[in-house]
């Protein structure tokens, strides 16, 4: 959904050899991002945190499931997770929001294709926004890895325990596990090697005075692969087509 809709913008900017600003109705450049730029910084920065939060949910029931199945039976309903998704979109909704109200602004950036929260040169009313939105990233990546973690060392101990009696020794290699293992591990890897570049950069643009608008846009590429790659790695190295 976030491809779909962000997508068509900038390859319109691209037809029109425009900028963002310019292409909007009410912008004037860079210092005054017009209604199209605003709409496209809500759009980076809802679907750069409504993922994440949606991980997180994703990581918290397969370690429930795996480390307290009991609990995981009794609470955790399909009405919850058919819940989960609407309750997800609109929280972050309205977070990301706050900058559309006057906490943060929406900011072009070069090349003039993409817009996001201001994340130096502003004041505290301007900078507080993005290092909020980077420390909320950066609780739920540490909420993420640490679930993940946790996830690992149960297959681990899953894939090291012996078979049951009366198991036949064909069966006997817990592989299930393991390639488990390798999956989550290599999706967590990579998962936090593309989000820690953006919170990085907020931090740096707001307590560093660091304005240097590549190393933004490495970060928002970065934050990018992730949602591009990783559903190739889960396609490669699930169970059935890696063995």
């Amino acid at each position: 959904l976030g491809k779909c809709l962000i997508s068509p913008i900038v390859l319109a900017a691209y037809a029109y050899n425009r900028s963002l600003s310019e292409l909007g109705p009410g912008g004037r450049g860079e210092d005054q991002p017009g209604v199209l730029c605003q709409l496209f910084a809500f759009l980076m920065a809802f679907f750069g945190l409504a993922p994440t939060l949606l991980l997180l949910a994703m990581a918290l029931e397969c370690w429930l499931s795996l480390g307290h199945p009991y609990f995981y039976r009794r609470h955790l309903t399909r009405r919850l997770g058919a819940a989960l998704g609407p309750v997800v979109a609109a929280l972050c909704a309205l977070f990301c929001a706050l900058p559309l109200l006057g906490f943060g602004a929406p900011m072009q950036y070069c090349p003039g294709t993409w817009c996001f929260i201001r994340m130096a040169g502003g004041g505290p009313r301007q900078l507080g926004f993005p290092v909020l939105y980077a420390s909320l990233m950066g609780l739920l990546v540490l909420a993420i890895v640490a679930c993940n973690v946790s996830s690992m060392r149960h297959l681990y101990g899953m894939a090291r325990r012996g078979p049951r009696r009366g198991t036949p020794p064909a069966t006997a290699p817990r592989m299930e596990e393991l390639d488990h293992l390798v999956l989550l591990g290599l999706m967590t890897v990579l998962f936090t090697v593309c989000s820690l570049p953006l919170i990085i950069r907020a931090y740096m643009g707001a307590f560093a005075a660091d304005f240097n608008e590549n190393a933004d846009l490495s970060a928002l590429r970065f934050l990018s692969v992730n949602s591009i790659v990783d559903p190739w790695v889960f396609i490669i190295f699930r169970t059935s087509v890696f063995r």
